[in-house]
This record gives structure tokens, C-alpha cells and sequence, in this order.
């Protein structure tokens, strides 16, 4: 059956219905005039490509920014569950498209891409290029560019590393950061490789590794890379057992967007990178 067929058959199904009007009795309608709101008048608009499997970060990013008068949109792009280096790098080319998908026609101010690990093995610039393909001359981020400003706004050096990932995903995150400059004397793993499994890790747990591994003399901060880690809710938390900044891969990855928006984050509530003093 064709289309055509099937679109005329539901609007003949419709007309009979025993809402439509007869014949004899027409409904009066209008067209209404309409105004349109100035492009100065609206919100600064984020847009976010997310994984497919990530179960937290649309959930944490709500709880992050709803003060803020954003608008905040999501598109999603296929990936496995299993995250390997091989994995990750097969969603190098789904990031244009997910870009593309991004309330196409409508102005964004920033885009930003949920994934530290697949940013590490792809690298920035790869990632940035593969955004801007779609919007040419959009503001970029992800996790990991995020880690590097948060930990640069509030001039702190040494980190602690928390990781989901298989040992040789976390050691790649770890040389990734002290390319930047960071130096990470302490890192840890939860060792698990599958994505929907590591949506389900605890609060309880990542605050215990997290408050361990932060401990040590040597680090000045703690930073837990993964977006599906459900680690925002815990920052302050920890922030309290350490006296040490504290940030997630959600948690800075929101901060930052505020920050390529324009926006100064301040929030106390939500940790040391929220109270209005980390600059860029």
C-alpha cells in the first residue's frame, strides 16, 4: 500500500469520525496573527550530543543548570555498551550528525559532546571539527576540556583520577591530563567496561573511592571522569571530607557551558567550582 493511499485513508477515517462536523453545520476558523520575539531576546541555548547508553548525565545537567535561564538541548548518538578504545573511536564520525540534529535552524551558543574517554582517544581538536562541520563557529566542550579549565580556574595542579574505565582507558584519561599540565600522582579504577553497569555504580561507592584516593598528601583535587558515573550529586559531599575541590565529568562540563555562554556559575551548594570565583 502506498503513502499517498495510506494518508488518504486517514483522513477519510477522520471526516467520518463522530467529532467531524456535518456538512450542513461548518466550523468557523480563523488564521491568528502572531508576533516574533527579537533573536537579542532569547536565552543563551546549549546544546549537548549524548551517548546513547548514558543513563545520567541529561539527569545531572538538570540538576545543575536549572537556575541559570538556559535552554538546554539534547541529541543522542548510537555507540556500544562496551567501552574500549576501538568503541569509541567508531562514533568519530556520528558527531556531526548528532550536531546536525541539534534544534537545527535555532541558534546555539555552545555544544557540547558527553563522552571524557571517547574525547581522550579522539582528541579535541578532532571532536571540535566534527561539531563545527555542522555548526561552523560554535563554541565547543566536552568532559575532558572541561576537567582541564575547571581545575585551571581554581589553580590547582595535582589530581586525584576516579574512573569507571578498563586500566588501559584510565591510564590514556591520565596522560591526557598531564599533557595538559596537570599532574596526577594518584588514580584509581572501578574496572568496569560496560556503560549501562557503570550507570549503576553507587553514590556510596564513588564517594568512599573518591574520599580515598583524595586523601593522599600529594593531590590538591579529586576529578571523576565519566559522565554516566552518577558522581554530581556526591561533590560537595566529598568536598567536605577532604577540604579539596571537587569535580565530575557532568559536573564541569556544565560549568564550563555557563562560562562559553557568557555565564558566571554561582551556586555554593553545588561545590568550589559553583561559587562564582573559578575564572577561565
Amino acid at each position: 500500500m502506498s503513502a499517498s493511499h495510506d494518508i488518504a485513508a486517514s483522513v477519510s477515517r477522520l471526516e467520518s469520525t463522530d467529532c467531524a462536523p456535518p456538512p450542513s453545520r461548518p466550523v468557523e476558523t480563523r488564521v491568528m496573527p502572531f508576533a516574533l520575539d527579537q533573536p537579542d531576546a532569547r536565552q543563551p541555548a546549549i546544546g549537548m550530543i549524548v551517548l546513547a547508553t548514558d543513563c545520567t548525565i541529561e539527569n545531572e545537567l538538570r540538576r545543575l543548570l536549572p537556575s541559570y535561564g538556559i535552554s538546554l538541548y539534547h541529541s543522542r548518538i548510537e555507540n556500544d555498551p562496551q567501552i574500549t578504545p576501538e568503541s569509541l573511536i567508531e562514533m568519530d564520525e556520528r558527531i556531526t550528525e548528532g550536531a546536525a540534529t541539534l534544534v537545527p535552524g535555532s541558534p546555539l551558543d555552545v555544544v557540547g559532546y558527553g563522552c571524557t574517554s571517547a574525547t581522550v582517544v579522539m582528541g579535541e581538536d578532532a571532536v571540535f571539527r566534527r561539531i563545527r562541520a555542522a555548526r561552523p563557529g560554535v563554541s565547543c566542550t566536552s568532559p575532558i576540556t572541561a576537567a582541564i579549565a575547571a581545575f585551571k580556574g581554581l589553580g590547582v595542579a595535582r589530581i586525584a583520577l576516579l574512573t569507571p574505565y578498563r586500566a588501559d582507558l584510565m591510564r590514556l584519561v591520565q596522560s591526557y591530563l598531564c599533557a595538559s599540565g596537570l599532574d596526577v600522582p594518584v588514580a584509581a579504577t572501578f574496572d568496569e567496561p560496560d556503560d549501562n553497569a557503570v550507570a549503576r555504580i553507587s553514590e556510596a561507592s564513588i564517594y568512599s573511592a573518591a574520599v580515598e584516593l583524595g586523601n593522599h598528601d600529594n593531590v590538591d583535587a579529586v576529578f571523576i571522569s565519566c559522565t554516566t558515573l552518577r558522581a554530581a550529586g556526591v561533590v560537595e559531599k566529598i568536598e567536605r571530607a577532604l577540604n579539596k575541590p571537587v569535580t565530575t565529568s557532568t559536573h564541569a562540563l556544565a560549568w564550563h557551558c555557563l562560562k562559553l555562554a557568557g555565564m558566571t556559575a554561582n551556586d555554593p551548594r553545588l561545590g568550589r567550582l559553583y561559587d562564582g570565583r573559578a575564572g577561565l
